[in-house]
This record gives structure tokens, sequence and C-alpha cells, in this order.
């Protein structure tokens, strides 16, 4: 599972038959600091994000299943939506200077 954030929505009325119903949103990456990271992607939300909403969207077959729509052309489906992240960074920051 990855951390995103919705930026945007997409609209289209012409699309794989197996994808209608399914709401489309633009999610960016994020890293574990909430800074973008990569290039956005179009994902099926199970959920009921909104557009600012941190998320957690997961990908490949997964997506798939979270969307209950395995013959699906999905890559990325949102599972859920974050309240609050608490990151320990002296562990991070511990573990990278451990592998110097």
């Amino acid at each position: 599972m990855h951390i995103g954030r919705v930026v945007g929505t997409v609209v289209a009325t012409r699309k794989d038959e197996r994808l209608i119903g399914c709401k489309l949103m633009i999610t960016q990456p994020l890293n574990v600091e909430e800074k973008p990271i990569g290039e956005a992607l179009i994902t099926v939300d199970t959920v009921g994000a909104g557009i600012g909403e941190l998320v957690i969207y997961t990908v490949g077959t997964a997506a798939r299943y979270a969307a209950d729509k395995l013959q699906s052309p999905i890559d990325a489906s949102i599972v859920g939506i974050i309240d609050n992240i608490d990151i320990y960074k002296e562990l991070i920051s511990s573990d990278h200077e451990n592998m110097k």
C-alpha cells in the first residue's frame, strides 16, 4: 500500500465497459513526509475520498480486488482515507545510519 493525496477527478464518458460505475480520481503519490514523489496516477475510488484528502492506495492485482472487479483494467485503487500519520523520525534516521 502507498500514501497519496487526491488532487483531481477524471470524467470519461467513453471507457471500457468494466469501468462503468467507477469513480476515477487523480492521486499524487507521497513519501512519509507528505512530499510528492513520482507522477500522479488515476485511481479507482472505493471509499468515497474527496479532493485534497490523504489516502491509502494500492496497485496491481490488489487494486482490482479492492474494487471487486477482477476482470477490469484497474491498476490502482484508493482503499482508505488517512486521518492521522505518526512518524518516529528518530527510528527512520537511525535505520538509515546503520545502513552506511
